[in-house]
């Protein structure tokens, strides 16, 4: 079973299609959807639509849940975004049935998905829709005990925007390090899929991994997009902030 794990598409259409056609080439069996499929980006409607036709799972990101209720903890770029998006949900496109399906779309959306040895969450195995695991944690070994001490086996997020694996061994590793493809051993690990909309590690290609549940690897996916299109987009929109367009050729 060949598995692939989306994450923080935040309306960006052109890196979904994108990643969708990588998908299709890579004879992958299904698709899980780690969260925020919207915010920040310019075609949230659209995004939606994709990842409710393509995806088995979606879980609850911060941002799909920001959309639904009061945004908390969010800057002054991200809540007007986030104000932005509601409006685009609301105005369509589609029949009043699809513009409200969108919403109950969001509104069913579990925090997490368990499947034995694998978990999957958009925050951390603590808080699954709104803690973040950075890099640095590897620093704190509590913490990381605490995280770890939530998992089973397997635990794959996303939110940080940061690809790669963090070991019980207080490392963590980029995918780079071990060649994009991550063998699991049966030790606990907890695995940053990256993001498909808003790259943050330098690199401005989208990510996401690819899960082999039975030769037990993670395979992490680039993959070019026309970020200028995407970028273009939310230049033309008065209400979403420039600099959101700026940090997509970036990866930052």
């Amino acid at each position: 079973m060949k598995r692939a794990l989306i994450s923080d598409i935040h309306g960006n259409l052109e890196a979904l299609e994108a990643v969708l056609e990588d998908i299709q080439r890579s004879s992958v069996d299904e698709i899980y959807c780690l969260g925020d499929i919207i915010g920040y980006g310019p075609n949230p409607c659209e995004c939606l639509d994709l990842v409710m036709q393509r995806c088995k799972a979606t879980i609850l990101g911060n941002h799909d849940q920001a959309a639904l209720f009061d945004p908390d903890g969010f800057n002054p770029m991200a809540l007007q975004a986030i104000y932005w998006t509601r409006d685009r949900l609301d105005s369509g496109p589609g029949s009043p049935n699809i513009v409200n399906g969108r919403w109950d779309f969001l509104g069913e959306l579990p925090r997490q998905v368990d499947e034995g040895e694998f978990k999957f969450v958009h925050g951390s195995p603590r808080d699954p829709t709104n803690e973040y695991v950075f890099p640095e944690f590897v620093f704190d070994q509590r913490k990381m005990e605490i995280l770890f001490g939530k998992v089973t086996n397997y635990c794959f997020m996303g939110h940080t925007h940061l690809p790669g694996v963090f070991t019980t061994g207080c490392e963590f590793l980029s995918p780079d390090e071990f060649d994009y493809v991550y063998q699991l051993t049966g030790e606990k690990v907890l695995a940053n899929v990256g993001s498909v909309g808003q790259p943050r590690d330098d690199d401005n290609r989208s990510c996401y991994a690819i899960l082999d549940t039975d030769a037990k690897t993670i395979t992490y996916r680039r993959v070019e997009y026309d970020i200028e299109k995407t970028a273009s987009k939310i230049y033309a929109e008065a209400e979403l902030s420039d600099a959101l367009g700026d940090r997509l050729k970036h990866g930052r």
